[in-house]
């Protein structure tokens, strides 16, 4: 059955506008007048999930959209309103079609939650889970605020690891490429000069330029080599059982593997915080909490976690008994179980794991950074000298 967009004028004179399915324009008419509105435009409608379902929104302007529809709402305008504002207000074109679609959806009789799954790859699981839920127990705009707070800090979390991880990268970058352009230019052209001397090279420098000879002949190869690496490792990741070995060894390494359970540890508590906060039955929060975890051994665990609380166990006690979860989560969680505040208790645990992940990543920055400097510094160290040991020795030889 098609769909039209149709616009009318109420008793009040207020215009109404939505989305519907009829057999045809006249039939529609007809129906909006029998409802006591007064048709002013039906049109055939698009269908702006299906043109706009692979579209994705960044994180920063979700934020921003949920925030001011909290606003909205907030303020006792309708649904379908607040979204017709939030469209008006915004000047991305993305997202101003996202929210005029999503306006149409809810003025046509879909629930909120309904019309965000037209657009999962800007609406995650997780707010849409939220959503539901604060329509359900009445605290929608309580909700969406809860959730502009939550993007925000995921964001900003995001954002100083980013900041954090910026040096390194591009100490790495730069000390790559002045090792090549040395092995690939410098090095040959030094070679020329000592051809057409009969002295005999260094060790140090006969090996450079052997290296630079057998780069230079299997460059290609190994970058081939290094692609097609690159590429079988991708296809084997994408196996459950390949990514849970490689999550397992990543949770194994000294330093990392800590800072990556803090990581997740605060997602999980953060999560099922704004969950049980929001009013949602705490199986299914722990059910969308342990959906957000990208490491699978965590993953697993919470899930464990779940079947636990379902057959009876308390959450503080489950999440003990996966071994996975830090100590600072479980006894807050117990506490928040004992005194009735979980919500609170989980965001504690979320902002202290968050805390001890910067602090960590802190001092794995602070000891990379001098580890790299020495590490790229001697290799150009040693690149030097045997491009210098001959030239010192044929001075030698003239004096």
């Amino acid at each position: 059955m098609p769909r039209f967009q149709w616009e009318a004028v109420d008793a009040q004179g207020r215009i109404t506008r939505g989305v519907r399915e009829s057999e045809n324009a006249r039939a529609l008419r007809q129906a909006l007048q029998s409802e006591g509105l007064t048709p002013v435009a039906v049109d055939e409608a698009l269908d702006a999930a299906a043109t706009l379902s692979w579209t994705r929104l960044s994180p920063s302007l979700v934020s921003l959209l949920t925030r001011q529809l909290a606003t909205l709402v907030y303020s006792g305008l309708p649904l379908h309103q607040a979204l017709q504002a939030v469209t008006d207000q915004t000047d991305d074109k993305r997202a101003r079609a996202i929210v005029t679609a999503l306006a149409q959806h809810v003025a046509g009789g879909e629930s909120f939650s309904a019309a965000l799954a037209h657009y999962p790859r800007t609406f995650s699981p997780l707010y849409r889970g939220l959503v539901a839920a604060g329509v359900e127990s009445g605290l929608l705009p309580e909700v969406l605020q809860r959730l502009a707070d939550y993007l925000d800090g995921r964001l900003a979390l995001k954002q100083k690891f980013i900041t954090a991880l910026i040096y390194p990268a591009l100490l790495t970058i730069v000390a790559l490429a002045v090792i090549t352009a040395m092995l690939t230019y410098v090095v040959p052209q030094v070679v020329a000069v000592y051809e057409h001397s009969r002295q005999t090279l260094p060790w140090l420098t006969q090996a450079l330029i052997y290296t630079s000879a057998f780069l230079r002949a299997t460059g290609i190869y190994w970058l081939i080599g290094i692609g097609i690496v690159f590429i079988v490792a991708g296809l084997a990741y994408r196996r459950p059982q390949i990514r849970e070995r490689v999550h397992r060894f990543w949770l194994k390494i000294p330093g990392l593997g800590r800072l990556l359970q803090s990581l997740e540890t605060a997602r999980f508590a953060s999560t099922l915080a704004i969950l049980v906060g929001s009013g949602a039955p705490l199986l299914r929060g722990l059910e969308t909490a342990a959906g957000v975890l990208n490491l699978l051994p965590i993953r697993q665990a919470a899930q464990n976690a779940v079947g636990h609380v379902r057959e009876g166990v308390a959450l503080a006690r489950a999440l003990k008994e996966s071994g996975v979860f830090p100590p600072i989560l479980i006894h807050l969680v117990a506490n928040g179980e004992t005194t009735g505040k979980l919500s609170k208790m989980l965001e504690r645990a979320a902002g202290e794991l968050e805390r001890e992940a910067e602090r960590r990543l802190a001092w794995i920055t602070a000891l990379v950074q001098p580890v790299l400097i020495v590490l790229m510094g001697g290799i150009v160290l040693v690149l030097v000298l045997a491009i210098m040991m001959p030239i010192v020795s044929m001075n030698q030889l003239i004096r």
